[in-house]
């Protein structure tokens, strides 16, 4: 005879196999990930390209670039930010992108933006691709807005535009943002 607590435990194991199963199968349904993930970021070049038509010049003539639709932002005191996105080599995908900042001084809030760098060299490129490139102090980001590009200019090989999303936060700086490249296998 079977004791309340086996019952139990063999309900909570079948439940758990039986979900276990339909998540596995409903993942085997599910558009990839990648697939979701460069509809988002093609919707965010969409927005930005909306936001400031003149961005077009950035597309047209950058090495490459790397488009994080959502990176969130949220400190007291001390603060960070993450996000993830798609990196492109003249137009064409070549690789996933996390972006984490870790920050520490004077900031209240949090807040969700896009985020857009531009890669005026090829050795930029290839320092991001390398994991040796980190945003520094002497870059700084250019909010969307139309017309914002048109004076917009290269720093150290990079071009920033951020577009807010949603949220508040007295500091706003991609200094000292740290990049992770990963390659999509073709």
């Amino acid at each position: 005879m079977r004791t309340g607590l086996q019952l139990s435990i063999g309900r909570v194991t079948g439940l758990w196999l039986a979900l276990w199963l339909s998540s596995v199968a409903w993942a085997a349904d599910k558009p990839s990930a990648l697939a979701e993930k460069r509809k988002e970021v093609e919707q965010t070049i969409e927005l930005f390209k909306k936001t400031d038509p003149d961005l077009k010049k950035f597309f047209d003539e950058a090495v490459g670039y790397a488009v994080f639709p959502t990176v969130g932002k949220g400190g007291i005191g001390v603060g960070g930010a993450r996000g993830t996105g798609l990196v492109f080599e003249k137009g064409k995908l070549i690789g996933e992108a996390t972006l984490t900042q870790v920050t520490v001084g004077f900031q209240l809030g949090g807040q969700a933006y896009s985020e857009l760098i531009f890669f005026e060299t090829t050795e930029a490129l290839e320092a991001f691709k390398a994991g040796r490139f980190a945003m520094s102090a002497q870059v700084s980001a250019v909010a969307a807005a139309a017309g914002a590009s048109k004076n917009a200019k290269y720093r150290l090989g990079v071009a920033v535009f951020t577009l807010a999303k949603t949220g508040l936060m007295y500091e706003a700086s991609v200094g000292g943002q740290k990049f992770k490249f990963k390659p999509i296998q073709p």
